[in-house]
C-alpha cells in the first residue's frame, strides 16, 4: 500500500501543477510577447514606407515642406522609441511609445489631409500607390495592436484567476502587462489650414 502511495505521488504532483500554469502562464506571455513583435512589424513597416512618400511628395508639392518635414521628423521620434518585450510590464515605456507613434500618424493625417487641395499630387500614380500601401499599413497596425490587446488581457486574466494564479506568483513572479492605449487626443482629426 505504501508503495502504490509513493508510485502516485509524482502523478498526483504533476496534476496539481499542471492546474496552477505551470505551462500556461509562459505560453500567455510568449503569446503577447509576439502578438507585440507584430505591432512593432507594422509600424516598422509604416516607417518604412514613408521615406519613399517623402521623395514621392517633395517632387509633387515642394510648397508642403513643412508639413512634410513634420512627419519625418515624427518618423524619427517615433523610430527611436523601441519596447521590448520585457518593457510590457512599464506602463510609462508604453506610454512613451504610444506618444511617438501618435504624434507620427498626426503628422501623416494632416499631410493626407493637405493632398486633397492639390489634384495633381493625388493623380500621379507612385503617390496613389503608396497611399495605398499606407492605409494598408494603418489598417495592419490597428489590427496587431487589437491582437496584442487581447493577448495582454488573456495573460492578465490568466495570472490573476485561480488556479494559474498560484503558479504565475510562486514559479514566476509574473507581473501584469500593459495593454496599448491611444495618446491623448487621437480621438480627433487632425486640425488643417491652407492659410499659408
Amino acid at each position: 500500500m505504501r508503495r502504490s502511495a509513493l508510485a502516485l505521488t509524482p502523478v498526483v504532483m504533476a496534476v496539481a501543477l499542471s492546474g496552477c500554469g505551470m505551462n500556461s502562464v509562459p505560453t500567455a506571455e510568449e503569446n503577447a510577447k509576439a502578438k507585440w513583435a507584430d505591432v512593432q512589424a507594422a509600424y516598422q513597416r509604416r516607417a518604412n514606407l514613408i521615406p519613399n512618400l517623402e521623395a514621392t511628395v517633395k517632387g509633387a508639392a515642394a510648397s508642403e515642406k513643412a508639413i512634410l518635414t513634420d512627419v519625418v521628423n515624427a518618423r524619427a521620434r517615433a523610430t527611436s522609441v523601441q519596447v521590448s518585450g520585457e518593457d510590457l510590464t512599464d506602463p510609462a515605456k508604453m506610454q512613451q511609445f504610444a506618444q511617438a507613434q501618435g504624434q507620427l500618424s498626426g503628422s501623416l493625417g494632416r499631410l493626407l489631409a493637405n493632398v486633397e487641395a492639390y489634384p495633381n499630387l493625388k493623380s500621379q500614380d507612385n503617390f496613389q500607390t503608396f497611399m495605398s500601401q499606407l492605409e494598408g499599413t494603418e489598417n495592419r497596425i490597428n489590427i496587431a495592436i487589437g491582437d496584442y490587446n487581447k493577448a495582454v488581457q488573456a495573460y492578465n486574466t490568466r495570472i490573476r484567476t485561480f488556479p494559474d494564479a498560484i503558479g504565475a506568483k510562486v514559479f514566476y513572479g509574473a507581473k501584469p502587462m500593459t495593454p496599448y492605449q491611444a495618446t491623448p487626443g487621437a480621438e480627433n482629426a487632425p486640425k488643417v489650414s491652407f492659410d499659408n
